[in-house]
Formats: C-alpha cells, structure tokens, sequence
C-alpha cells in the first residue's frame, strides 16, 4: 500500500473514530436528557437530572439499522414466562463491523412519560455541517417515517394504529452560519367544514438544531447549543471543555465522559493538522503550475527545498 493511500485509510479511520466518539457522548443519559427538555414538550423547563430516570436502558449508539425490514429482528421466546415458540420481534441491534455498508440511527432510545404508562422514541443524528448531496429535511422525514412504520409488530400489532408510540428525531448540525433550532411537525387545515377527525397530529415530529463555529455566549437562549457545541467543538482543550460542563451545567464527569472528551481533543488535533498538511499541499503546487522555482516556494512556506520537491514529486502525474 503507498503512502498516499495509507494516509488517506488513515484520515478516514480518525474522522470514523471522531464520529464515533461524538455520539458515544451524545449518548450520555444527562446529555440527551439535556437535548430532551429543550425539545420534547414534555420535559420542556424540567431539571435535566430529573429527566434522566425517564430515559429507559441504555441507548442504542450506531447498532440498529434504518433500512426498511432491517430495524426490527425476529427472534423466538422460549423464556421469561411465555409459551414455547412464541414471536418477539425487538430492536435489531446489529454488530458495527458486520454489514458495514448498512446506514444505522446515530442514537436511538426510549423515552418513558411522566404519566408511567406511555412511551416515546427519540433519534438524535449528529452531522459535521450541513450534507451538499442531499436536503436534511427529506433525510429527517425518512427516519422520522422508519421510526413509525418499523413499529408494526414491535409496538403495535396488527391494525391497532392507537397503539404507536409518538417519534422524534432530532438532527445536530455542526458548521452552520448561526445557531438556530427549527421545529416541523404535522399540522391540519381544514379545507371545508371542521370535522374533529379523530388521531393524533403529534405522532411525528422532527427537530433541526444549527451549532455556529463560535462558542456562544452563556445565555439561558444559546443555552442547548452552548451545551452541544463545547462537547463537539474541535477548538476547546480537554480542560476547558470539562470546565463548562461542570460549572455552567453541574454534570458529573464520570470516566466515560472525561475518556471520550479526551480522546475526542486528541483526534480533532490530528483532523485539524491534517486539514493544515492539505491545505500547504495545495499551495506548493499551485504556485509549481504557475511557475515558481523551488527556492521560491520553499521561502513562502517556509520549509526546505528538499522538503517542496517531495510534495512536488509525490502528488505530481506522472506523463509518458
């Protein structure tokens, strides 16, 4: 394997591990419960610790598959007080490394209500900016619809619609040119008369939350998007990361916590030295094609000739 194609594994294996460390600590239950009550009604304006007892098992990080017919799995029970051969049908939390090509909910966990007896089903994806090959809102609509149908069978049996669980995904989104939050749900217009059809407008709902590059202010508004961006910033240090959570929002730093903050730093060093490398790459040959000699690349970027013509050599075509 060359050089170039070994570095290139490389940077992809350290944007991977990244991503996967970011939702690792999305995944704490006193950080979802903190996305919880800025977005679910139910919890909205409560302590966020008081929130956490309602989040039921551990949430399922990166394992449960959205593709149609994947998310669920079929197992047969031959346990836990039912008859022999009787079907369950759960959450189908497939291993990351089989089936690598398949698309997996970031997050995705249960959510019990104050009332004891109903529940609801939170998705939270965490994206580095704003996808260009697609418009997130038709991605959200996609999951928000998966979360809904792949709950025949696990949820809800046969035609007993009243029984499916009420859905959120919530979509963060790094990178953006300011912090915002967007609320889309269902709505009903009544065209002609006003006939009280019977349902629920509320089962679907997504939510659209944009982290700006800048920190923002200590501020009861930014006070989410302050929470998320010191926890997915590739700026802060470890120390000043774990600083903010504890002193603006009294969460215990548990080893987890303290392991993925660090190792998250770690990373984000090298993408951010990476990004440096490729951007001086492109410098030195650019000013090769316009026609520079090499002692005058080298003074701009202050590094050896030998060091310029490596560049040179390494990323220049070679012609017949």
């Amino acid at each position: 394997m060359d050089m170039e194609i070994k570095n290139a594994v490389s940077a992809t294996d350290q944007d991977a591990q990244y991503d996967d460390k970011a939702k690792r600590l999305l995944g704490n239950k006193i950080i979802l419960a903190h996305i919880l009550v800025k977005t679910v009604d139910e919890f909205r304006g409560m302590n966020p610790k008081d929130v956490v007892s309602y989040i039921e098992g551990e949430p399922f990080i990166s394992v449960v598959p959205v593709e149609p017919g994947l998310t669920n799995v079929e197992k047969i029970s031959s346990g836990n007080g039912l008859k022999d051969g009787q079907r369950i049908v759960g959450l189908n939390t497939e291993n990351a490394e089989i089936n690598e090509g398949l698309i997996r909910f970031d997050i995705i966990f249960y959510v019990r209500m104050k009332d004891g007896i109903s529940q609801v089903i939170v998705n939270v994806e965490a994206q580095k900016d704003e996808p260009t090959s697609y418009h997130i809102l038709n991605r959200a609509v996609f999951y928000v619809s998966r979360l809904v149908s792949s709950q025949k069978k696990r949820d809800f049996v046969g035609t007993n619609y009243n029984d499916i669980r009420r859905v959120f995904s919530i979509w963060v989104c790094m990178g953006m040119g300011e912090n915002s939050m967007a609320y889309v749900h269902l709505a009903k217009d009544d065209l002609l008369g006003s006939y009280p059809w019977k349902g629920r407008l509320d089962l679907l709902n997504i939510v659209l939350i944009g982290i700006s590059n800048e920190l923002p202010e200590h501020d009861e508004k930014y006070e989410l998007h302050r929470l998320l961006s010191t926890l997915l910033s590739m700026e802060l240090t470890v120390d000043e990361k774990l600083g903010i959570i504890e002193k603006e929002y009294s969460i215990v730093v548990d080893n987890r916590i303290r392991e993925d903050v660090s190792a998250m730093c770690n990373l984000s060093q090298g993408i951010r030295e990476k990004g440096r490398a490729e951007g001086e790459e492109k410098f030195i040959l650019n000013m090769h094609r316009k026609g520079y000699t090499l002692e005058q690349i080298a003074e701009c970027v202050e590094k050896t000739i030998e060091e310029v013509e490596a560049v040179i050599k390494k990323r220049e075509p070679v012609l017949a």
